[in-house]
């Protein structure tokens, strides 16, 4: 049709992506600091990359090493613009700090990690692994705080604003809100039908 044509011109016009290359493999995730200045990705190729964002574009600020597995993913400190973590198939989290480009923790997991966030109050990280397990991390003490096994493969996890419920999306096309700190089931919504 004449509009969708219009609007097909239009949005090309307009667009204004680019290319940052970045890593050498394929880039599994990507986030932005909580000041919107950073943004961090994170690659197959072991590595995470940081980029400054000067202006209308993005400065490549430093490579972070370390991982022997691809970073499948990452996220950032809620409150900290300064520190992230990344989660790899090798079986740790690491906690990085842009201001030394140095990890400033390696924890130790027990299966290989695929997805990960921080809480908004920043005390704790949960990262989800491979085998449906859950891990709750101080994220002062680096230690783990509690651990939770799901019967079901969970693809993402999150906190609410509040920190007082967790989030979990399932393989069944569910989303799982469980209280927190206590895991205890408060409602499953069937968000994707199969």
């Amino acid at each position: 049709s004449p509009y969708v044509q219009a609007m097909q011109e239009l949005f090309r016009a307009n667009t204004r992506s680019r290319e940052f290359p970045a890593h050498g493999a394929k880039v599994h995730s990507v986030a932005w600091s909580c000041c919107g200045r950073r943004l961090a990705s994170g690659s197959f190729d072991k590595t995470a990359s940081v980029f400054l964002l000067e202006k209308d574009r993005l400065v490549k600020e430093n490579n972070y090493r370390g991982h022997g597995d691809s970073v499948d993913q990452l996220c950032w400190h809620p409150s900290n613009p300064d520190l992230f973590v990344t989660a790899s198939g090798d079986k740790t989290i690491r906690i990085w700090d842009v201001r030394t480009t140095k990890c400033i923790a390696t924890v130790n997991t027990k299966g290989e990690n695929i997805n990960i966030c921080w809480s908004p109050d920043g005390q704790t990280i949960a990262v989800g692994n491979k085998d449906d397990v859950v891990t709750f991390i101080d994220a002062k003490t680096h230690r783990s705080k509690a651990e939770e096994q799901f019967k079901f493969e969970v693809n993402e996890i999150s906190w609410n604003n509040d920190n007082n419920m967790f989030f979990l999306t399932n393989g069944n096309g569910c989303i799982n809100i469980l209280s927190y700190p206590e895991l205890k089931p408060i409602q499953s919504i069937n968000a994707h039908p199969s």
